[in-house]
């Protein structure tokens, strides 16, 4: 499945210019160019995109989407001092990494970390007391051939934060804990394709699908070319998860792990008890039903320790989870109480049974206590009243 929401904002520069200009590129992303304090030297700067980092290309050949090469540096900052050789037109191109693929290692922690590690601890740390793995959900692809289905709306579809569009649906899948389309144990049974044709993610909470009848619950459908801003898809707005983000690229797999890398943050869930109540932080946008207090918000992103002692972990596979979680952290993405989620291998080349023989219970020994809440940024008051990006 190919990444999403990667952002990509291009901009043209004469280096010799006689005035700065000033941009608009992509969904909400201004871009600003102006001459440095030294002659010669280019001052380039942005707003509107998520928090960083971003990596600024310098190329005299513009080739969207493509490695125009010169890679001048990755920065936190929302600024970049360059001076070009002379006597040129140069292209500028800022990428912004989605918010699952950005190295947080060495991130600033929370101001509040020390304290919500701590009171999450007190109060049981884990769903179940233990850091365990869900294999339970599904994505699958769909081609040019798959039909779309149109959908009844059920009592777990709201209006705006869903979107009510036919969706592709494949001959051969099935949802979240479940061996086919029909929803017969009552659980999330997520519905999760992704449709090559036009690079779109279509996500679905509480799908039901029969012979007779289509119903859906909460549809999110999200456009992998376009640039999101950290307000996702709206705040206050809820998605096929309760953080309003998307799900598919959270997933780690049986076939990453056979590859020995996992190049993106994992999607986590706690107790409603154990998150903060009445708020949540970017990257999410929208909560479901936290109680707790001093606690973790919707959105958190918890990183393991570096110094973890990765050599008494079980297996290889539980040790590639924990550089995951060392290098991208891990996102609160709704409630329950089986703390990681991973990809079902109903449809993978690897298998969990292969690559992963400690199974479900395999990283138990990390402990709440071994994370860091890195800097979660403001907190946003949780209303419920969603106002969808256009």
């Amino acid at each position: 499945m190919k990444r999403l929401l990667c952002v990509l904002a291009p901009l043209l520069l004469q280096v010799l210019a006689a005035a700065p200009p000033a941009l608009a590129a992509g969904d909400g992303i201004a871009l600003t160019v102006a001459r440095g304090t030294t002659p010669g030297d280019v001052a380039l700067g942005w707003t509107g995109a998520p928090a960083g980092p971003c990596t600024v290309y310098r190329s005299t050949k513009y080739s969207p989407n493509a490695g125009i090469g010169n890679a001048l540096a990755t920065t936190s900052a929302a600024s970049w001092m360059d001076r070009p050789p002379s006597g040129s037109i140069f292209f500028y191109e800022i990428t912004v990494a989605p918010f699952w693929t950005r190295d947080i290692s060495a991130s600033p922690a929370d101001t509040a970390s020390s304290s919500v590690i701590a009171n999450l601890s007190t109060a049981g740390g884990f769903g179940n007391g233990r850091l365990q793995i869900d294999f339970s959900i599904k994505a699958l692809n769909a081609d040019a051939h798959t039909p779309f289905r149109t959908f009844h709306a059920t009592s777990d579809f709201y209006s705006p934060d869903c979107d009510q569009v036919p969706v592709p649906v494949p001959a051969v899948g099935s949802l979240e804990g479940e061996s086919g389309y029909a929803c017969v144990h009552d659980g999330d049974c997520h519905l999760i394709v992704y449709h090559q044709p036009t690079n779109k993610l279509y996500e679905m909470w509480r799908a039901n699908i029969t012979a007779t009848a289509f119903d859906g619950g909460c549809l999110a459908v999200w456009d992998v070319d376009r640039t999101y801003t950290a307000a996702g898809r709206g705040e206050q707005c809820s998605s096929a998860d309760a953080a309003g983000m998307p799900i598919a690229p959270l997933l780690f797999t049986a076939d990453e792990l056979a590859a020995g890398a996992i190049n993106h943050a994992i999607r986590f869930i706690l107790p409603n008890p154990r998150m903060q109540q009445g708020v949540y932080v970017h990257p999410a946008t929208h909560a479901g039903a936290p109680s707790g207090s001093g606690l973790p918000p919707y959105g958190a992103r918890l990183r393991l320790r570096a110094d973890y002692p990765l050599a008494s972990l079980p297996d290889e596979g539980t040790r590639t989870i924990a550089r995951a979680l060392q290098k991208y952290g891990m996102i609160l993405a709704d409630g329950g109480n089986i703390a990681l989620t991973a990809m079902s291998d109903q449809y993978s080349t690897a298998k969990w049974s292969t690559v992963l023989p400690s199974g479900s219970t395999g990283l138990q020994a990390i402990h709440v206590t071994d994370f860091t809440m890195i800097d979660a940024g403001t907190r946003i008051s949780l209303t419920y009243d969603c106002v969808r990006t256009p």
